[in-house]
């Protein structure tokens, strides 16, 4: 077969990443067992782990086993937009009751995530959304920005009416973004996706059956604002809403699409789910 021979369609996006991410899981694999060897893999003995109920936006296609979990958002009165992180500490766990769902910072132990300096709850980091670093290659409207800089919600001002030239325009202006995660290194940063949308308001006046309508109000903004942690369920790759053209061959152009392995996500239908969350180490 010549060497340039792929069974993944280019406009997948899969040609581009199969050698990265070979590469990151040998890597992660090393690094694991480096990290077993000091006693800091994640194991019983961390916190929190086990059983978690969680609110994320669904997973509709591919691979992915469920959904990304929600970040409460909160908007500042000079209108910086932020994530709200659970405040009481249990057992090295923190969490809080919103509605009738237990939010906790196990929601965002997987994919390596429980390991990053942000779950910790006592890490000293703030908790506004960021430009994420890179994010102007991924969405034009933030070539301009600064990473580090915070997301504000004059921002999202055209909202009703932002495009790409990917799927419908209108359904809502994204952002890429970073919470919990100054001065820490990429490999360690917890990425999000922040939206405003019309279609999110809607859903605060009409939740969905099986979710906690007084979370997911407490979640949401009255200006549509809805965030998630980005690190898709499957293999941990960093997905998009609206942000790759060749997501139309698989039904993701009006979704939050991962091209490393063609799983799509609902932002506009949160669930009420559950998986096993792994411990933090301590």
């Amino acid at each position: 077969m010549p060497a340039d021979d792929d069974k993944y369609p280019t406009e997948s996006g899969r040609r581009r990443f199969v050698k990265g991410v070979v590469g990151s899981a040998s890597l992660a694999a090393v690094g694991t067992g480096a990290a077993a060897s000091v006693g800091v893999a994640t194991s019983a003995s961390g916190a929190g782990g086990g059983l978690t109920q969680f609110v994320g936006i669904e997973n509709t296609d591919g691979p992915a086993p469920r959904g990304m979990p929600l970040i409460p958002v909160e908007v500042g009165s000079d209108g910086t937009l932020s994530g709200s992180f659970p405040d009481t500490v249990e057992d090295g766990v923190a969490q809080t009751e919103i509605g009738g769902v237990n939010y906790s910072s196990a929601w965002f132990q997987y994919c390596g995530v429980q390991t990053y300096p942000g779950v910790d709850p006592n890490a000293d980091q703030d908790n506004t959304f960021r430009v994420a670093s890179g994010a102007g290659n991924t969405y034009a409207w933030m070539s301009d920005l600064n990473a580090g800089d915070p997301l504000t919600v004059d921002m999202f001002d055209d909202y009703e009416t932002w495009g790409n030239g990917i799927g419908r325009s209108g359904l809502g202006k994204p952002a890429l973004g970073s919470w919990r995660s100054v001065d820490v290194s990429p490999q360690e940063t917890m990425v999000v996706q922040v939206m405003r949308s019309t279609k999110i308001q809607e859903l605060r006046q009409n939740p969905p059956e099986g979710v906690d309508a007084e979370f997911l109000r407490a979640a949401t903004t009255e200006e549509g604002f809805i965030a998630w942690l980005n690190k898709c369920t499957h293999f941990c790759c960093v997905p998009g809403f609206k942000h790759l053209a060749g997501s139309a061959a698989f039904g993701g152009e009006n979704a939050v699409y991962c091209q490393c392995h063609q799983s799509v996500y609902d932002p506009f239908s949160p669930v009420e789910t559950s998986f096993v969350a792994l411990p933090r180490p301590e």
